[in-house]
């Protein structure tokens, strides 16, 4: 952080920068040391921060359920075993009502968003402050926790999910299917083929834009909140910061929600022979 006493702008610019990593074109290969070098790196740098925190997610999450999956009983379950039943009963019931094809990957898939997503925005729940002190002690000039306010995590689920759309809306239509579907959807008339492309093509291009911009806008917002929150008097942070967390625990858990049905709805639509 910039200095031992930073300015609000400068608190709130710190805890908003990623651990970047990248090619610079004064320094080569290295960390960045500002938001300013980040920029410089362009494109292809990467956040190690999102990066890291994103896999120690999906590897608590696959660590927890192999734990249940062991640990599972027909006598008296414990409280892993139980929640774990819940989620994956509550994913299969969501997959049954929004998924209208023949499809066994589509149940695995949506419980793996949920969860991952769940668990990376829970994060968000853990002081502002905590983890990026504890980083800089260590060394580490900047340590965003939260994945799912870097829009390159969510955007690039987003870009997961749509090239499973468009692999099985040719794989179930068939590649002269799909066309046919984006020329002559929704006039069935060859002379306003060229329209039609323009409304799919845009309508398709929206799905995976929605789906990772509004998981990032409200994740980011939060996360803006709770550092404007942390910026107040000792008195105000309890007084506001407490509630806020509080009603963020719907709010983490509703974005992850979104997403996976969202996801589902997409791919049933995929299946679907119009």
């Amino acid at each position: 952080m910039a200095g031992n006493n930073p300015s609000p702008t400068e608190y709130i610019q710190h805890h908003l920068q990623n651990l970047t990593f990248g090619y610079h074109p004064e320094h080569g290969w290295s960390m960045a040391h500002s938001a300013l070098e980040a920029r410089e790196m362009g494109f292809w740098a990467l956040h190690l921060d999102t990066m890291g925190w994103s896999i120690a997610m999906g590897a608590l999450f696959i660590w927890l359920f192999r734990k249940a999956g062991r640990m599972a009983t027909t006598g008296v379950p414990s409280g892993l075993q139980n929640a774990v039943e819940m989620v994956v009963e509550f994913i299969e019931n969501l997959v049954r009502s929004a998924f209208h094809g023949r499809n066994p990957i589509i149940a695995p898939l949506a419980l793996t968003l949920f969860v991952w997503i769940l668990l990376m925005n829970t994060l968000k729940i853990i002081p502002v402050d905590y983890f990026p002190e504890l980083f800089i002690r260590l060394g580490v000039d900047y340590m965003k926790i939260v994945p799912t306010t870097d829009p390159n995590a969510t955007l690039g689920m987003a870009l997961g999910v749509f090239c499973l759309i468009i692999y099985y809306s040719i794989k179930v239509k068939g590649a002269g299917g799909f066309a046919k579907e984006l020329s002559l959807t929704p006039f069935n008339h060859w002379a306003l083929i060229p329209f039609n492309l323009v409304l799919e093509i845009i309508g398709l291009l929206v799905k995976p834009l929605g789906l990772g911009l509004r998981l990032f806008g409200n994740m980011f917002a939060g996360e803006v909140i709770f550092i404007l929150i942390a910026l107040l008097p000792f008195w105000a942070i309890w007084l506001l910061d407490v509630p806020w967390a509080i009603f963020h625990i719907l709010v983490v858990t509703l974005q992850a929600f979104i997403f996976t049905v969202l996801s589902i709805v997409y791919l049933s639509a995929a299946h679907e022979h119009h």
